[in-house]
């Protein structure tokens, strides 16, 4: 097996598709605008620095699916696909990713933004398998606030592609090559343990790095 790892934002996209959509709910009037987002940009920054706590960021972003309710959530999702995903999705996003299913690489997108927001944009860039941070729901399908199982967040985003392996009674020795693209140090953890990482519209930090390492910088957005 060949494995083709893609982060998501900033990465595929150029935007946070997480940050974008808690902007999107402000604008359906689902929380104050100001309050709303004085913390999500503090958790994005957080984000951005290394020293977010998933677990608090989580409870805060899935809190409005729970108080709207799963069937005004989608119809509210297909919305923001609509008119802020797809016209921000770039055609030089969408080729590199047939290029590696073209060359028969599994192509998985590892991000971690909630399977909420990512399951529907993994959908439109045609990649099928998706490790997201998912979501404990309640009887009735509304998120409760808390993560299920591993996050897929740093070092999880590792665990949680052995987990994937092994539900297919396989692991890393049997993948013959894998890349991972990323943008951001956070994802440090996986980039290290794969054969060939690329650091994608790398932060500052992570292009650091990359050049220290000798990585493949690839910029895809200029």
């Amino acid at each position: 097996m060949k494995l083709a790892l893609f982060d998501l934002d900033h990465t595929l996209l150029p935007l946070d598709s997480d940050h974008a959509w808690g902007q999107f709910t402000v604008e359906l009037g689902w929380r104050d605008a100001e309050t709303h987002t004085r913390a999500n940009d503090a958790f994005y920054e957080q984000y951005k620095a290394g020293t977010l706590d998933i677990h608090e960021y989580i409870r805060f972003s899935v809190a409005p699916l729970a108080e709207h309710g799963v069937d005004k959530s989608n119809a509210a999702h297909r919305r923001f696909m609509d008119q802020v995903i797809r016209p921000a999705i770039r055609p030089v996003a969408v080729e590199l990713v047939r290029r590696h299913q073209a060359a028969g690489d599994q192509v998985l997108i590892v991000t971690a933004t909630n399977e909420f927001v990512t399951r529907p944009i993994a959908a439109a860039f045609g990649v099928s398998e998706l490790i997201a941070i998912d979501l404990e729901r309640d009887p009735q399908g509304n998120p409760t606030g808390a993560i299920w199982g591993t996050p897929s967040f740093r070092e999880g985003k590792v665990a949680r592609v052995e987990q994937w392996l092994a539900s297919r009674g396989l692991s890393w020795a049997d993948v013959e090559h894998s890349s991972f693209y990323s943008d951001s140090l956070n994802d440090l953890p996986l980039l290290e343990k794969v054969t060939e990482p690329v650091a994608t519209n790398p932060d500052p930090r992570l292009s650091a790095i990359a050049t220290e390492r000798g990585w493949r910088i690839l910029n895809l957005f200029e």
